[in-house]
C-alpha cells in the first residue's frame, strides 16, 4: 500500500509564485509598483474577506484568496491614486461575496476589480508593457503559472485560451501578410501571461467541467481578439474576461459537474450548505 500523500492546499503555490513576480519584477525589471497603492490594496482586501466571513457566511476566515487577489491587483492595477487602490481591493473581495449564483462566485476578483475601475476612472489602468517582450521573461512566467496550474488542476482553461488566441494571431498575420514575428512578440506580452495563467484560469469561476472549460477559453480568447483588433481597445483579454464570466452559470448548468474546493475534504459538506468556499 502506496503512503498517503499529504494534501496542500494550491493556493500556497499560487502566492510563492505571484510573490516571486512582484519581487522580480520590483527589483529587476523595475515595475512602478508604489508602496502605499500595495499596503492599500492588501490591508483593505484581507478586512473585506475578514468582514464578508463574519456577516454572510458560516466558515471560518481564510486569508489565501484574499492574499492571492492582492498581489494579483499589485501585478497589473496601475494608479496614482491611493483611493482607487483600496477601492479596487474592496470591489474585488466584495464581489466574491455579493455577486454569487448556486453557491459560486461569478467573476474573478481582481479582473472585475481592474475592469471596473478602468470603465468609471480615468486614474486607473492597466500597465502592460512594463514586463518586457523579451523569451526569457515569457519563459518565468509560463514556467511558474504551469506550476501553479499543475497544483489547481485547471490546466485546459489556460491551454484553451492561448491555443485559441495564438491561432487567431497567427491567422490575422498571414491575412495580413505580417511576419510572424509580430504575432510572437504579441504572445510574449507579460500583462496577457499572467492574465492566462493566474486569472482566466481561477478554479473557482471557471466552468465545473473540462468541456465547460475548453469552450469557456475559446469564447474569451475570441471576445479578446475582437475587442483588441477590431475595436482597438487595449487590454482585450482582461475586458473580455469580464463579459464573458456571467456566462459560466450557464456552461455549469448545461454541462453539470461539481464546484472546484480549493479543501478537498471540505467538499461534501460545503456543498450540502450550499456555501462555496471563497
Amino acid at each position: 500500500m502506496s503512503p498517503r500523500i499529504p494534501f496542500i492546499d494550491p493556493r500556497y503555490y499560487q502566492i510563492a509564485v505571484l510573490s516571486t513576480l512582484v519581487v522580480y519584477g520590483t527589483t529587476t525589471l523595475g515595475f512602478g509598483i508604489h508602496w502605499e497603492n500595495a499596503l492599500s490594496i492588501v490591508v483593505v482586501a484581507l478586512a473585506t474577506q475578514y468582514l464578508g466571513t463574519v456577516l454572510l457566511t458560516r466558515s471560518s476566515f481564510d486569508p489565501l484568496s484574499a492574499i492571492i487577489t492582492s498581489l494579483s491587483l499589485t501585478l497589473l492595477f496601475r494608479t496614482d491614486v491611493a483611493l482607487l487602490a483600496a477601492l479596487a481591493g474592496f470591489i474585488a473581495i466584495a464581489s466574491k461575496f455579493v455577486i454569487r449564483v448556486r453557491g459560486k462566485h461569478v467573476f474573478n476578483p481582481a479582473n472585475i476589480a481592474i475592469v471596473s475601475l478602468m470603465f468609471s476612472s480615468d486614474r486607473a489602468w492597466i500597465s502592460s508593457g512594463q514586463w518586457g517582450s523579451t523569451t526569457i521573461s515569457a519563459v518565468l512566467l509560463i514556467g511558474l503559472g504551469l506550476l501553479v496550474l499543475t497544483r489547481a488542476k485547471r490546466a485546459e482553461t489556460t491551454i484553451g485560451f492561448l491555443v485559441a488566441f495564438s491561432s487567431l494571431l497567427l491567422a490575422r498575420a498571414v491575412w495580413l501578410g505580417d511576419p510572424m514575428s509580430i504575432p510572437l512578440h504579441q504572445l510574449q506580452n507579460g500583462a496577457l501571461l499572467v492574465f492566462a495563467f493566474f486569472m482566466i484560469s481561477d478554479p473557482k469561476t471557471t466552468p465545473d467541467t473540462a468541456t465547460g472549460r475548453w469552450c469557456y477559453a475559446a469564447l474569451v480568447a475570441a471576445l479578446a481578439y475582437v475587442i483588441q483588433f477590431v475595436f482597438f481597445i487595449p487590454n482585450g483579454a482582461v475586458i473580455a474576461l469580464a463579459f464573458a464570466a456571467p456566462l459560466v452559470p450557464l456552461i455549469d448548468l448545461l454541462s453539470k459537474g461539481l464546484h472546484y474546493q480549493w479543501r478537498p475534504s471540505t467538499a461534501i459538506s460545503q456543498t450540502s450548505k450550499g456555501v462555496s468556499n471563497a
